[in-house]
């Protein structure tokens, strides 16, 4: 597989990319006897989603002669699928009642195989028109004290397949005919075919797969109604208090008033946000790397709306790994963006070293990811997993970022300096630093950016529920609408609570706001990692050094995404709230 990746010309292949996104190889047509391939693909634990192995990794009968594969796209393959023709003869609307696929001689080797696939509670999975069929490989029987006696393979695929005229519209397995594992036994390894009309359309097919109860359960609408509930409080205590409050400070501190005795108990009484004028748009420490997660944020923000909103236009979820496609080559499209913000912030703090802002702002995340995934795809190779990216695919990525993400991101820093690049603050930073006072535990800038991330993490924690299952219980998420309902609620809530903290902190005279803003809004994804140790311990049974470290390990690349793009988005609001509220002030 990787040698054919390897192969493709890079235009050609970003239109396969992008073709298996959003469109199907074939018209799905059939004709009466027409050869219908059933794809092999993997085998694995089912408690250990990710956890899977070639097909064949089991001794089961292989093909007599070189069987076909099927490459469906990168995300197919970084999702782990390898498809390979089973070879066995199936036509369209022709039914088989009963035929030998092989004779299967079982040797201590193969039983102990067997034995071990069943014991793991070993499922495979088979495609039929990009259609998935799901079976187990056998069980296990207990015995009159309730003690596991004997493991049996199952030996008869009895595949079922409902079409309406010419297209497919539903494909279905069941595994039969146990047969004890015994060394020396040979077993007739069979399959029968049996079609049905059926008036379900085409547009329809794939609805079979879709949880409805689970995911439009009540609890999912109380969760959206409950977060909204939300947005309307923090909202309106940010315009109400503050808002009110910094009427108040505007129309105490620009009064002109003769009376010495007024003005002198004005001077005394003028305290918090409005002493640290002179050094609120002091440059923040290492404005190299905030440029840089700022910069990275608001793309991740931009490509999450974007991926959201092809999602419920093109109902990505039907094809292998098209979700996975549309998120690398759209995060390479926006990279743009990610240097546009970080080049004209970086300018406009007073840095010259834009040459270093910039490789850090294209780099960072996915070099993260990509020392994250290094890891994780060493261990997929000493396990011999599916899971393993192949070389090709790495290379393929590695294009991909070089010479779109990379090249985009560096014409974004050039725009963004040259475009809004020019300092703009509306208060003259002071030479000599302010001195900040002590103040009590809860406005230091540790704890408001610990607290920071509660209410956000409280607006998304159901939907949490619901995107970990999907993805670690086999269910196929679908509620995009719900998805973008929430994503938009983060986002003002994210907002809100930063400006709050933001003005809490210069309040208390304390002007390094910046990094405040940033980690009191990307706080939330500690939350959001917390939760998934809770979520593994108590709503799953997966097991096994493999299985965990994958767990842990995407759902850390998950959380380092969603902390950057929720700390670029707290920190775009604080900073549009600070140059609001200073720029009606008088500043010497």
């Amino acid at each position: 597989m990787s040698s054919t990746v390897r192969s493709l010309p890079l235009l050609p292949f970003l239109f396969l990319l992008l073709s298996s996104a959003f469109a199907s190889e074939s018209d799905h047509k059939y004709k009466p006897d027409d050869p219908v391939t059933l794809w092999v693909n993997k085998v694995g634990p089912y408690n250990n989603p990710q956890e899977t192995y070639n097909y064949y990794s089991l001794p089961f009968c292989r093909p007599t002669v070189s069987a076909a594969h099927k490459w469906g796209g990168l995300g197919e393959v970084l999702g782990g699928n390898e498809l390979i023709d089973s070879q066995i003869p199936i036509k369209f609307e022709k039914n088989v009642d009963r035929a030998v696929i092989c004779r299967l001689d079982l040797d201590e080797a193969k039983v102990k195989q067997f034995k071990d696939a069943v014991e793991n509670n070993y499922w495979l999975e088979f495609f039929v028109d990009d259609l998935p069929l799901w079976g187990f490989v056998g069980d296990s029987q207990q015995d009159k004290n309730g003690d596991i006696g004997k493991h049996v393979l199952y030996t008869h695929k009895k595949i079922v397949v409902k079409y309406n005229k010419d297209q497919i519209i539903h494909a279905n397995i069941t595994q039969e005919n146990p047969k004890p594992l015994a060394a020396g036994r040979v077993l007739d390894m069979t399959y029968s075919v049996k079609w049905i009309p059926t008036n379900v359309t085409f547009a329809r097919r794939f609805d079979v797969y879709l949880d409805y109860p689970f995911f439009e359960h009540q609890i999912h609408w109380f969760s959206i109604f409950n977060s909204f509930m939300m947005v309307i409080f923090l909202t309106g205590l940010v315009s109400m208090i503050l808002m009110r409050t910094l009427r108040n400070d505007y129309a105490k501190y620009a009064r002109e008033d003769d009376d010495l005795e007024t003005l002198e108990r004005d001077v005394s009484e003028e305290s918090g946000w409005k002493l640290v004028h002179g050094d609120v748009f002091r440059p923040p420490r290492n404005l190299v790397v905030l440029s840089a997660v700022v910069g990275t944020g608001a793309q991740l923000a931009l490509l999450v709306l974007l991926v959201i909103l092809l999602a419920i236009i093109g109902m990505l979820y039907v094809g292998r790994g098209a979700i996975v496609t549309t998120f690398i080559v759209c995060y390479a499209l926006t990279s743009f963006i990610s240097g546009y913000v970080s080049g004209g912030m970086y300018s406009r703090n007073g840095g010259k070293n834009w040459i270093k802002s910039m490789i850090l702002t294209a780099s960072l995340f996915p070099f993260m990811c990509f020392g994250i995934g290094f890891i994780l795809n060493t261990i997929a190779i000493f396990y011999g997993s599916l899971a393993a990216i192949p070389f090709g695919t790495m290379v393929v990525v590695f294009v991909i970022w070089g010479f779109i993400s990379f090249p985009l991101a560096l014409l974004g820093t050039v725009v963004g300096r040259n475009w809004s690049g020019a300092p703009n603050n509306p208060c003259r930073v002071k030479t000599i630093p302010r001195p900040i006072p002590e103040k009590k535990w809860y406005l230091t800038p540790s704890v408001v950016s610990i607290m920071g991330g509660l209410l956000p993490f409280g607006s998304i924690f159901i939907e949490m529920y619901f995107v970990f299952t999907s993805f670690w219980n086999y269910k196929v998420y679908y509620v995009y609408g719900f998805m973008l309902l929430v994503f938009l609620i983060l986002i003002i809530v994210t907002v809100c609570v930063t400006i709050v903290g933001t003005y809490f902190l210069l309040n208390a005279e304390n002007y390094h706001w910046q990094w405040t803003s940033f980690f009191s809004a990307a706080s939330t994804a500690v939350y959001v990692y917390l939760y998934s140790i809770y979520y593994y311990y108590v709503k799953t049974k997966m097991s096994g050094f493999f299985q965990t470290s994958f767990y842990f390990g995407y759902t850390l690349m998950f959380c380092l995404g969603l902390g950057i793009l929720c700390g670029a988005v707290g920190y775009l609001g604080s900073n549009l709230f600070v140059r609001r509220i200073y720029r009606n002030i008088k500043c010497d």
